[in-house]
């Protein structure tokens, strides 16, 4: 497990710095996120954090929509995102989580975990306006993980269809890409 978490606390790492972006006006920003402002995606993050939390805490992921936290939702997520690391750090490692009562590996579970929080961290920084690239090495981990955690049945319902990219592109760039967004640099506002 020690390669998912540490791939984990890097996507987490990398997302708490593009928070520092994050103001009250632009809480009402477009994402690349269909459909989603900024106050909507970070409720969204928060979900995924905490249900990352339970199967580190608990062992099972209930999918229940957990209550919305109120207040500021860039502080709600950075208390979510250190009590993440905690859990699954003081976890025993291996073993497996249950998701709707499909066990699943432990290491998969926070694969899916980084790629999300990684993704996420982009679309929050795009948002805000800035040019913030997913850092090379975690991208060319998530790649490879991306293929198999996000397929066609996932299309178009939770991804975009993939948005062309050249495979000379930066890896940051090819994995937003195939997860549904629009690499490059940022128009100006």
């Amino acid at each position: 497990m020690t390669g998912g978490l540490a791939l984990l606390e890097r996507a987490v790492n990398y997302t708490l710095g593009s928070l520092l972006a994050v103001t009250p006006q632009a809480m009402s920003r477009p994402t690349p996120c269909r459909d989603w402002d900024l106050r909507a995606l970070l409720a969204h993050m928060n979900d995924s954090l905490l249900a990352l939390y339970e199967a580190a805490d608990l062992g099972r992921v209930d999918l229940e929509a957990p209550a919305d936290p109120g207040g500021d939702p860039v502080a709600a997520l950075r208390a979510s995102a250190c009590r993440l690391l905690g859990a699954w750090t003081g976890t025993a490692g291996g073993g497996s989580v249950a998701v709707a009562d499909l066990p699943l590996a432990a290491e998969v579970v926070t694969a899916a975990g980084a790629l999300e929080i990684a993704v996420h961290g982009w679309d929050v920084a795009r948002a805000c306006g800035l040019d913030r690239p997913i850092p090379d090495a975690l991208a060319e981990e998530l790649l490879p993980l991306s293929a198999l955690l996000v397929t066609e049945v996932d299309r178009p319902a939770r991804f975009a269809a993939p948005v062309p990219a050249s495979p000379s592109a930066a890896p940051g760039d090819r994995l937003v890409a195939r997860l549904g967004r629009t690499p490059g640099p940022i128009a100006v506002r």
